[in-house]
């Protein structure tokens, strides 16, 4: 399964806007890539570069949509 390197901007918490950079059969390449993306942004670019792990582009890409719910914080753990 390939490494799927996405560019994401959200203009409003609705709306994800995905663009696949590339698809890379090695980890290795995937994370040099994503922080090659990273480094090349400017200071005020909202983006964030993501790297998924998936059968197919279309999974990614519902992987990325998917929202979590936020994990239960125990009275101790504040």
């Amino acid at each position: 399964m390939p490494y799927y390197v996405f560019k994401i901007t959200q203009p409003n918490p609705m709306i994800k806007n995905l663009d696949m950079q590339q698809a890379c059969e090695v980890y290795k390449d995937a994370r040099e890539l994503a922080r090659d993306l990273r480094a090349k942004q400017e200071p005020g670019d909202k983006a964030i570069v993501k790297i998924v792990f998936a059968a197919s582009q279309l999974e990614a890409e519902e992987n990325l949509h998917e929202t979590r719910e936020k994990p239960i914080l125990m009275e101790w753990e504040k």
